[in-house]
């Protein structure tokens, strides 16, 4: 993997200008803090220890200094998250040499902190490079962090909040089940008699949805937490004496105002399930392309070698929250240095994953007869289609459509039982995150969070990789019905292939549950080491799964509402009760 020609300009490595070196301590530590460089950070704080009456002054003095400029200048959009974690990473490992002799000093409580914020990922949910880029900020501006880590129980979060006398508490999460726990957990809070603020963030919340769902749960403040940039600003005035009232008051009246409008707002128009069935999506594919290969295949520790052409990068940088695509994010009159930067580390790291075989990637996917049965899609275990080995269940668009727009369901690509068509379905799941918790480990006795979220966002850029790859060869040899296929990278990533492959808890397919039948279609536990938690999350975080439908107007599209009939008629079919149905399709409802 070398780095691609178009990162031009990338700056030099700080460590190059050796200028600095012969400043005063105090400065070089504050410039070692802002450049986020960690060569010299030991010998540095050794030596202003020695300087000083108390070890504490080192972290009071030049370190916060240091980390107050990071922070304005953070604040000031003049610095974006890559260089506030890199400035992260040489105030721990500062603070790690320091820690010795405080504690001998018994004065092991530290310097004193703004305030604690202890942190999880719900229950259920094992996304965590979000809360943990929020945790580094935090404490990059003297907020004491305590992260229980992922899939945390909401007595386990209040218990560890009672314990540590959290200031704030936040949580996070990314799949839409955690928006049922997060509602849960402020539901607890209140029971328990909680006043502290709760935070909110993660990819699937939104401002309204914690002023509608989360908020009414809790008579304490609740606030929704949009990105890392937004977290100093929302704890320091939640926490300031001077502010905390006015602030609070205004989220409340803010949220309150959410939630009227969401009251007045004429919800979106429904049509019957009957209707929305009888304008369904009625083209049959007459001659679908028999597969060369039928059943299950197993991909084990599958070339990464393989998998990088694939990588579609503008997701990596909006894990650091730098706004763009690439490539021209490079070239970015704002953010480019910034991106070119960490582009530049992230294609370093790449080619030592793959050299070095950080990570494992496996994979499983079969394909399968398969017939639609009205809404649901019959999967056969032969070509006899005889025995049905699962019911892949799904919902319907049920909103009103315009004139000639149908009302689309997936099984809406398979040709009906009663057509005589022999259809076919295919299913796959993917990772390639196993091994990556040896090498978390490392960066985590490193004090190096930097390196810790890069690789996590690799790992997740591999997976998605992985999908599209192999979505590629079932295309072209497995399946076969694009043997011709030579599409671009860019290509690819611009879906310009015939066939989807949709996920359960993507707005095709809203419902999670539908990863569990999935799984066991694929044995995709034993043959992969993937599983699945409570709330249908994949683990390893860096996986992806779902199905393939080969119908060439097979089409994405979003299941946005549905009534109260397609409900009832799902959860029949699904053999859940309703109250489970409505838990699961809540997003929906």
């Amino acid at each position: 993997v070398e780095v691609a020609a178009s990162v031009k300009g990338a700056a030099k490595e700080s460590t190059q200008d050796l200028a600095w070196r012969d400043k005063p301590v105090r400065e070089r530590l504050a410039h070692a803090m802002v450049k986020g460089i960690t060569d010299f950070i030991v010998a540095d704080t050794e030596e202003a220890r020695i300087g000083s009456a108390r070890p504490l002054d080192v972290i009071e003095g030049p370190l916060m200094d240091g980390m107050n400029v990071v922070g304005d200048l953070f604040g000031a959009g003049k610095m974006f998250l890559p260089q506030v974690v890199k400035s992260a990473r040489v105030m721990k490992q500062a603070v790690a040499h320091l820690l010795p002799f405080i504690e001998a000093e018994k004065a092991a409580g530290g310097a004193s902190t703004k305030g604690k914020v202890v942190m999880a990922t719900v229950k259920g949910d094992v996304h965590d490079i979000g809360k943990n880029i929020v945790g580094v900020v935090l404490a990059c501006n003297n907020y004491e962090v305590v992260d229980l880590g992922v899939m945390v129980a909401a007595d386990k979060i209040l218990a560890a909040a009672r314990e540590h006398q959290a200031d704030v508490i936040g949580l996070s999460g990314l799949i839409t089940p955690s928006l049922e726990e997060m509602a849960h957990v402020a539901s607890e809070m209140q029971r328990q008699g909680f006043t502290q603020p709760l935070l909110i963030g993660g990819a699937t919340t939104s401002r309204a949805h914690t002023a509608i769902k989360i908020a009414p749960n809790y008579a304490g403040t609740t606030v929704y937490v949009p990105d890392a940039s937004r977290a100093v600003g929302v704890v320091s005035q939640l926490l300031s004496e001077g502010q905390s009232a006015a602030y609070r008051a205004e989220v409340a009246a803010d949220y309150a105002k959410v939630r009227e409008q969401h009251a007045q707002k004429k919800g979106v128009q429904l049509v019957t399930l009957e209707a929305a069935r009888a304008n369904r999506f009625k083209t049959v594919d007459a001659a679908p392309t028999k597969p060369k290969q039928l059943g299950v295949q197993v991909l084990a520790d599958y070339d990464l070698a393989q998998l990088v052409p694939c990588l579609d990068w503008t997701p990596f940088f909006q894990t650091w929250d730098l706004a763009g695509a690439y490539p021209t994010i490079l070239d970015d009159p704002k953010v480019g240095e910034t991106a070119r930067q960490v582009f530049a580390d992230g294609q370093a790291m790449l080619k030592r994953i793959v050299d070095e075989k950080w990570l494992t990637a496996n994979g499983v996917f079969g394909i399968f007869p398969a017939n639609a049965v009205g809404d649901d899609v019959e999967i056969y275990t032969d070509e006899s289609r005889k025995a049905v080995r699962l019911t892949w269940h799904n919902l319907r668009q049920q909103q009103v459509r315009p004139e000639g727009k149908p009302n689309y369901c997936l099984s809406d690509f398979i040709a009906p039982k009663d057509s005589g068509v022999a259809d076919y379905v295919g299913a796959f799941a993917v990772t390639a995150g196993l091994g990556i918790e040896r090498k978390l480990a490392e960066f985590a006795a490193q004090h190096d969070d930097y390196n810790a979220i890069l690789l996590k966002a690799l790992a997740d850029r591999l997976a998605e990789a992985f999908a599209e790859h192999l979505h590629q060869r079932v295309r072209r040899e497995y399946w076969g019905y694009a043997a011709d296929e030579a599409l671009s990278n860019a290509e690819l990533i611009a879906e310009k292939y015939r066939g989807i492959r949709p996920a359960a808890g993507y707005p095709a397919c809203p419902d999670h549950t539908e990863k569990g039948p999935l799984f066991a279609l694929l044995d995709a536990t034993k043959n992969t080491g993937m599983a699945l938690t409570e709330s249908f999350a994949m683990h390893p975080a860096a996986s992806v799964s779902g199905f393939y439908l080969a119908h060439p107007e097979a089409r994405y599209f979003a299941v946005t509402k549905i009534g109260r009939d397609q409900l009832e008629d799902y959860a029949k079919r699904k053999g859940m009760t309703l109250a489970e149905a409505e838990r699961w399709l809540a997003p929906v409802l």
